[in-house]
């Protein structure tokens, strides 16, 4: 046993070092802010990031939209009559559902 102690470089030996690598494992593997948990909160930001961007674009384009909407009356008429089935008093719709 003493003759492996005497092998032992002395830096593994020095205080400081011992309490730097004891302090250097603990952040990388056992803290609450370690490592892999740095790695996967890194990359849920990136994933919000990324659907930020998209909503952020959704929102341009529901605004763009829906003043395309407000300033022409034959636009609103086309997506009242196809997406809603408004209709006017004189009119009659028939709505065909085919069967599979």
């Amino acid at each position: 046993m003493k003759n492996f102690i005497q092998k032992v470089p002395p830096i593994f030996k020095n205080f400081y070092f011992l309490c730097g690598l004891f302090f250097l494992i603990w952040m990388l593997f056992f803290d609450s802010n370690d490592l892999i948990t740095q790695m996967k909160l890194s990359s849920k930001q990136a994933e919000l990031e990324n659907a930020k961007e998209f909503y952020e674009d959704k929102i341009v384009e529901v605004k763009n939209d829906r003043e395309a909407l407000l300033n022409n009356e034959e636009l609103l008429e086309k997506l009242a009559r196809e997406k809603y089935l408004m209709k006017k008093e004189s009119e009659d719709i028939y709505i065909i559902v085919e069967e599979e």
